[in-house]
């Protein structure tokens, strides 16, 4: 069935100016609409742009005007609302006058929006196969007649290669819940017999760790979380609840899977991939990219002599090669599993009426400190800023300062004590 819906699509996206060599962004949730097409690009030799549904109009706009795809695919209509993860869309396409795709990438993605020339990324054909490769030598990674309970969304990597891709290739398979919350995984788990791992990140072990009391579940084996490390207390509290390990990712956008420690004997600690050369310089984790992932200008302090700066500090083990991440060295967050560069949030709350400057930080939240040129609501900045940002990148704080903190060279402060200090 899945073959023969791929067809169809392949002929509407045809129909609709895809050509071989060309371009078509998906706006789509995670759905049968967003698979079916994906891989009907692709068997159409297309490029996949894949942008997140949550971003607003204004945010498409611009990836669209950026990278110029020749059909753009959205619900031909309002996205069901409520906590569903995976969900049943209608779709339309809309024909652009864009030109064949500039690079020969099978997919290109956005880290963190659009505002610089290191924030499109792009990863061929052989790059993804060699991820998805990457996983099947991985050890307790699930295999033929398991399970994946899936909640990463499959826009972005972790559920993109690590879920639907990894999956359709190693037999594996794939348990969206009806619901985001604690007892809908609970039910998923619950739902076949055969083993099952679920996909997530830090944000999920807390809706499971919601779950009151649940029910013994044999056929848990573990749960593996890409994103921010999950601390120890953390992870033996919901190990002697669900009897089950509790495994952790680390990887990026540009590399996908990087390390893991999927049954936590090293945490915090994560081995390297199969196939994964990093080291450190500078306190800084790179990765050996034999050519750099980004579109556009290349970025020197991201990608240089066929190294990946991944703006991470890092410590590798000289006897064991185990690595340990200590944390950002830039401006990236990660939200809900979500990647934010507040270097962004900055920059868009600086193009509305009245801000003079920002700085915006994350201290648990994300939280803005604005400066003004004149009087304006908070709430009618807020409302202003709900029309550029996607929610998830939005401060969950706004706060005036009559004069923002500077150095005595003029920069702006970004020390969180100090901004709290200096705030009404």
């Amino acid at each position: 069935m899945l073959r023969r819906l791929v067809r169809d699509r392949q002929s509407e996206l045809a129909e609709s100016g895809l050509r071989p060599g060309g371009a078509a962004a998906l706006r789509l949730p995670p759905s049968m609409a967003f698979v079916t097409h994906l891989l009907a690009i692709w068997r159409s030799g297309g490029q996949a742009i894949l942008l997140d549904h949550r971003l607003t109009d204004y945010e498409v706009r611009r990836a669209i005007e950026r990278l110029v795809p020749q059909v753009v695919v959205s619900p031909d209509g309002p996205v069901p609302a409520g906590l569903r993860t995976f969900v049943e869309v209608e779709t339309g396409i809309a024909s652009y006058s864009g030109h064949p795709a500039n690079t020969a990438h099978a997919v290109v993605q956005l880290s963190s929006g659009s505002t610089g020339p290191s924030k499109v990324i792009g990863r061929t054909a052989e790059d993804l196969v060699e991820e998805v490769l990457r996983y099947t030598r991985i050890d307790g990674v699930p295999t033929r007649g398991e399970r994946v309970i899936l909640l990463p969304s499959m826009v972005h990597v972790l559920g993109l290669v690590g879920g639907l891709m990894y999956g359709l290739h190693a037999g594996v398979e794939l348990v969206p819940p009806a619901r985001m919350t604690g007892d809908a995984i609970v039910q998923a788990i619950a739902s076949g017999s055969s083993p099952a791992t679920v996909l997530g990140v830090p944000f999920h072990i807390g809706l499971l760790a919601s779950v009151q009391e649940p029910p013994k579940l044999p056929q848990f084996r573990r749960m593996t979380t890409g994103g921010e490390l999950v601390p120890a207390a953390i992870a033996a509290a919901f190990e002697e609840k669900y009897g089950a390990s509790l495994g952790n990712m680390y990887g990026m956008t540009e590399v996908g899977v990087i390390g893991t420690d999927l049954f936590g004997a090293h945490r915090p600690s994560i081995r390297p991939a199969p196939g994964i050369e990093v080291r450190v310089v500078d306190g800084e984790l790179q990765i050996r990219r034999p050519e750099s992932p980004y579109l556009g200008l290349s970025d020197p302090s991201r990608w240089s002599d066929g190294w990946l700066h991944t703006k991470d500090a890092g410590v590798v083990d000289p006897e064991t090669g185990l690595v340990s991440i200590k944390g950002r060295l830039d401006s990236q967050v990660s939200v809900g599993g979500l990647k934010v560069d507040l270097t962004e949030v900055e920059y868009t709350l600086g193009t509305l009426r009245g801000v003079e400057a920002a700085v915006v930080v994350h201290d648990g939240a994300i939280t803005a400190y604005l400066q003004l040129n004149e009087q304006r609501d908070v709430a009618r900045i807020e409302s202003d800023l709900a029309e550029l940002l996607a929610s998830y990148k939005r401060p969950r704080s706004v706060r005036v300062l009559a004069q923002l903190p500077r150095t005595t060279t003029g920069k702006l402060v970004r020390d969180t004590t100090v901004l709290r200090k200096a705030a009404p």
